[in-house]
């Protein structure tokens, strides 16, 4: 899958996002080049709402374009069953629960099989995880010094309202999936709807 490869901060300046929404502690001390004056077109903007989306969640366009798909195909607004749908990725949730610092950290431990959904190991950061769903590291990777880490780093952040954890045991559980108020992305996904209906 084609990753980002230009500096995180760099790319967070032109989204215009704050890398605390990736779970970077870090600060640009640049200021945004360019003319402030230049008129952007409506696309520009459509385009500009779908890239801060993708780079959030770390998602390429085929399987954004897939995840649109399948929003537009299920009941209620195509842009907030988009976003639930990008919630409800096993990557993102791990990341909520504070068991790893970034998404992509997060993505790297899944992969390696640090995770398993009620009981089973799971080792696809793509997975669809439903409400009651249990989030748990694995009784072998419990001594991970990375999760261990990430833990102890991430415990003064606050766990969403839709998700329940438990750091004694390291696990989590999926207590309903997130609605649009849940979602502390600043991103108009109408725009993306609108760029996707043309």
């Amino acid at each position: 899958m084609a990753r980002y490869r230009e500096p995180v901060l760099k790319r967070c300046r032109y989204l215009g996002i704050s890398p605390t929404l990736l779970g970077l502690d870090k600060e640009s001390n640049r200021k945004q080049a360019g003319n402030k004056h230049k008129k952007v077109s409506e696309y520009a903007v459509q385009l500009k709402e779908k890239q801060k989306l993708k780079f959030v969640y770390g998602v390429g366009e085929k399987q954004f374009r897939k995840y649109f798909d399948m929003a537009s195909n299920t009941k209620g607004k195509t842009g907030e069953v988009l976003l639930q749908i990008l919630e409800s990725r096993l990557d993102n949730i791990v990341f909520r629960l504070g068991f790893a610092r970034t998404r992509a950290e997060a993505r790297m431990q899944v992969t390696h099989g640090a995770f398993e959904v009620n009981g089973k190991k799971v080792d696809i950061p793509s997975y669809q995880v439903k409400a009651g769903d249990v989030i748990s590291v694995r009784e072998i990777r419990k001594d991970n010094q990375t999760i261990k880490a990430s833990v102890e780093t991430c415990a003064g952040r606050l766990t969403p309202e839709w998700l329940e954890k438990d750091t004694e045991k390291m696990s989590g559980k999926v207590v309903r999936l997130a609605s649009r108020e849940d979602i502390d992305i600043p991103v108009e996904e109408h725009l993306i709807v609108e760029l996707y209906s043309k």
